[in-house]
């Protein structure tokens, strides 16, 4: 009797990953990505709901209880958990409100800075060199000035408000996404599905947004995200500076310039504020991090 012919076990492989699967994947490998973007999701959803989770309007004022301290005080209450402003207004509520304010100004100028800065970089390698020349120089002469002197300068010409800061913070960061997206596409047009893209006969104006462009979203992605962080920092300065949103608007840098006077009576009214943008900026930072480690395969942690 012959012996049976052994044939070879075979596993099946496992299905390939979905990009997204991968992407998340390798996000949640870096626990302070995570964390911070745990974060990131509570004061947004925060901010969202600012109507209805805070417990007082945030310009009403309770006349009895100026500057009173936070509940864990000597003489705090529950009814004010961090206490109150030198005007009574409920320091919780504010800065709930706050968190919208802020949150809103760092997601309008980086949507802004993204819209423009994709058009502007585009027209760079596009529309010859004379286009290329005169915006690169904008830019670099934008980023000769330090940033912060840039935006005063603004808004002292446009005057000082909410929209101005918006404008003001959008014109200092617009070269990041310019440079970037120029310094991308110019790497990408080189490249041999483009040349097969324009021997197939694509229109330069579709080779730009619908061959080139998704090629260089990566690091616009992840410049994006980080630079929500700047213009909140950005924006705070200017309130701080009295430029920024006017009294009586709940942002947080008008809340520190307001109480900068009682540092040292009621330092509450400087360091919640203050944590507030400390909390906010480094866990979008975070988040940027992981999101550039995700999204660029040489940064990727082993």
């Amino acid at each position: 009797m012959a012996d049976a012919t052994t044939l070879p076990v075979v596993t099946a492989s496992p299905p390939p990953q979905s990009p997204l699967r991968a992407f998340w994947a390798s996000f949640r490998e870096n626990r302070g990505a995570l964390a911070g973007l745990i974060v990131v999701l509570f004061i947004v959803a925060v901010a969202i709901l600012a109507d209805l989770i805070a417990p007082h309007a945030p310009n009403e004022q309770f006349r009895e209880a100026v500057r009173a301290a936070p509940m864990w005080a000597e003489g705090g209450s529950s009814r004010f958990v961090l206490g109150t402003d030198s005007l009574g207004r409920d320091m919780l509520s504010r800065l709930i409100h706050g968190a919208r304010i802020s949150l809103f100004i760092g997601v309008a100028v980086m949507g802004v800075s993204f819209i423009v800065g994709v058009l502007m970089g585009l027209a760079c390698v596009s529309l010859g060199n004379t286009v290329d020349v005169l915006i690169t120089r904008l830019m670099d002469l934008i980023m000769a000035v330090p940033s912060l002197v840039l935006a005063i300068l603004v808004v002292a010409v446009l005057g000082p408000s909410l929209t101005n800061t918006i404008v003001a913070v959008t014109i200092v960061y617009l070269p990041r996404y310019v440079r970037l997206v120029r310094a991308s596409a110019l790497a990408e047009l080189g490249k041999d599905y483009v040349i097969a893209a324009r021997v197939a006969g694509v229109g330069p104006w579709r080779l730009m947004f619908t061959t080139v462009l998704p090629n260089c979203l990566s690091p616009l992605i992840v410049q994006a995200a980080l630079g929500v962080s700047d213009a909140i920092l950005e924006a705070a300065a200017l309130g701080f500076l009295g430029l920024g949103a006017q009294p009586p608007t709940a942002e947080w840098g008008t809340m520190l310039a307001d109480a900068r006077e009682f540092i040292r009576s009621n330092p509450w009214l400087v360091t919640l504020p203050g944590l507030a943008i400390l909390v906010t900026v480094v866990s979008i930072n975070l988040a940027g991090d992981g999101l550039r480690d995700a999204l660029d395969p040489k940064m990727r942690r082993s």
